[in-house]
């Protein structure tokens, strides 16, 4: 059995989503964000020093990282979801799974602190917003005309990639980016990501 640490309104919510995909059976150990500042439960900490989600538990082990997590997943239980090595396709997968989490998340994450700063942060929105924007059009240029990145299936970039096209959907880029558009509403209308936010969220609809 697998074991999920799933923190609410985080990335480990791709995990489940994967999970459902896989169709294989795990539990949910719940942890809620702190109603006033967002951040993650000091209880995490006492499963992994760094205190983040996701992780999983299987057999025997904790394993940490959204890609990792992913990249162990698919390789198990759906290797159809990973290019074949030495190919184009498969370099393509490893730049995508680090982008993900790597470029991807870096203006996001500015974008989400200094939003707190007030007027203190007016200096850094400019530099902020070019580089969402970069990002984004970086994006949605990589998806496919079968809706989807690296492979005309679900693989594992689409599952690494969901995180950050679904903030920028909600952002309001719908209309700068109909590409991620289209791959966000492709993605949220398959019935196992409908599961998961189902187990996931259930208390934030």
């Amino acid at each position: 059995m697998i074991t999920v640490h799933h923190l609410n309104r985080s990335r480990s919510q791709r995990i489940l989503w994967l999970l459902e995909e896989l169709d294989q059976p795990y539990d949910i150990i719940r942890y809620q964000r702190d109603a006033k500042t967002n951040l993650a439960p000091p209880e995490l900490k006492l499963v992994h020093p760094l205190g983040k989600s996701p992780m999983i538990e299987i057999d025997g082990q904790l394993v940490v990282e959204s890609a990792a997590i992913v990249d162990l997943l698919c390789t198990r239980f759906a290797p159809e979801m990973i290019p074949e090595r030495d190919t184009p396709a498969f370099l393509r997968h490893m730049e995508l799974m680090h982008f993900a989490e790597g470029s991807a998340m870096t203006p996001i994450l500015l974008n989400l602190y200094v939003s707190r700063l007030g007027d203190a942060a007016a200096p850094l929105h400019p530099r902020i917003s070019s580089e969402l924007d970069n990002h984004y059009s970086y994006m949605n240029s990589l998806v496919r005309a079968s809706g989807h990145f690296v492979q005309d299936t679900l693989s594992a970039a689409d599952i690494m990639l969901s995180f950050p096209a679904e903030v920028a959907m909600r952002q309001g880029r719908a209309a700068d980016f109909p590409a991620l558009k289209g791959f966000v509403e492709m993605i949220q209308s398959r019935p196992a990501y409908q599961r998961a936010l189902e187990k996931g969220e259930p208390q934030d609809g």
